[in-house]
């Protein structure tokens, strides 16, 4: 029975997924085998030791230690795409919002709540609707930061939109090319496609190397006027440089989900209380694709979308599973071998991964290795983490 301890509200329909006769899922439980967290902010020192795998049932990870935790082995998941199709829909209200004034148009009517005579409530407003004119979409150009699962869909969108559409991604993999519409112009550097855009739409990770990507330099690369949105992270953005660039007017909308308080009162931003995943399909995908990854990582030891461990997978053809982690360095991987060679133990298939500073290695053996085997190899230099799947 393999115990998955929950976190925040996931949906229904990703835990339902577990069976009952394997899995047992609810929040609070002691020693559990792998948690399963949205938002919830984890520490390295209430993870316990028996936990072989975190999963966040969304794309951001910066709620989790993710290195104290890989140096402990533990395979931490994400659900990339999962909640993709939500922020893209977002991302639609947010150039809208900020090519048009709406939310200033639609503050004025509720403002005339006095005004009982309807005549004269439409000649005011035929008289006072030049004050909340905006600009279309159409024909201008939207720079997206960042091409992947959500970056792509957004590009896409804009195309159907009628815009141009000029993309930066240095790290684009071949699956999100494949998605991106042939419409998209692909630029060299990041300076290239602020000159160009109306609008910059960003859709990078928040990690290390994107840590206030927007900033003060950067802004003064930006096409005059031009309108920034942010749904991707708080950290990719030096606020008080943006804060600058709405003052001298360089730009003029910031349109973003991670409020902060110097950004509250502008008329020239709109903040929206982080809905990006916020749907009932974004939940209901993630929790899906969290639950799933889990399970067939517990029971059979497969890896796909980890944020820290390579992807690594194995078609199981009968016999007994061996998985272990470990540093990323010669000889550890013999050393392992050798473990088995001196028990008699036959391999029958084997595939070995890297990524960074750790390796991933599953194992299929002839017979069934004894607590004893897999101690020997826990105690191997450079092992991490090692465990038997019957």
């Amino acid at each position: 029975m393999f115990r998955i301890r929950t976190f925040n509200r996931i949906a229904e329909r990703g835990l339902s997924r577990f069976p009952e006769a394997s899995y047992q899922v609810e929040p609070g439980l002691e020693q559990p085998d792998a948690m399963l967290l949205r938002s919830h902010k984890l520490q390295n020192d209430s993870v316990d030791d028996s936990v072989l795998a975190v999963a966040r049932a969304g794309a951001g990870t910066n709620n989790i230690p993710i290195a104290e935790l890989t140096h402990r082995g533990i395979v931490v998941f994400n659900t990339p795409g999962a909640n993709a199709n939500a922020v893209k829909e977002l991302v639609a209200a947010g150039l809208f919002l900020s090519s048009r004034n709406i939310l200033g148009g639609m503050n004025f009517v509720q403002g005339l709540g006095e005004l009982n005579d309807p005549v004269e409530m439409a000649r005011l407003l035929e008289a006072e609707k030049k004050r909340f004119a905006g600009t279309e979409v159409a024909g201008k150009t939207l720079g997206v930061i960042g091409l992947g699962a959500i970056g792509s869909l957004v590009a896409n969108m804009a195309i159907e939109l009628g815009m141009q559409v000029a993309g930066f991604d240095p790290a684009i993999s071949v699956e999100a090319a494949w998605r991106l519409s042939s419409r998209v112009e692909k630029v060299d550097s990041l300076d290239a496609l602020l000159a160009v855009s109306d609008f910059v739409s960003l859709h990078v990770p928040a990690i290390e190397q994107t840590h206030h990507l927007i900033n003060e330099n950067s802004l003064t690369k930006l096409k005059p006027g031009a309108r920034l949105l942010n749904f991707a992270g708080e950290e990719i953005v030096d606020t008080t440089a943006v804060v600058a660039a709405l003052e001298q007017q360089q730009l003029s909308r910031y349109v973003t989900d991670f409020p902060v308080p110097s950004l509250l009162g502008r008329e020239d931003v709109l903040l929206l209380p982080h809905i990006g995943a916020s749907t009932r399909e974004a939940e209901e995908n993630c929790s899906v694709m969290a639950a799933d990854q889990l399970m067939d990582f517990l029971s059979h030891g497969n890896i796909i979308n980890s944020v820290n461990f390579p992807m690594t997978r194995m078609a199981r053809e009968g016999g007994y599973r061996i998985t272990f982690s470990n540093d990323n360095v010669p000889r550890v991987l013999g050393g392992v071998l050798s473990v088995l060679a001196d028990h008699n133990i036959n391999v029958l298939d084997m595939v070995n991964k890297s990524r960074g500073d750790v390796a991933y290695n599953i194992i299929d053996v002839e017979s069934e290795p004894g607590p004893g085997i897999i101690e020997a190899i826990g105690r191997a230099e450079g092992v991490l983490r090692v465990r038997a799947i019957a």
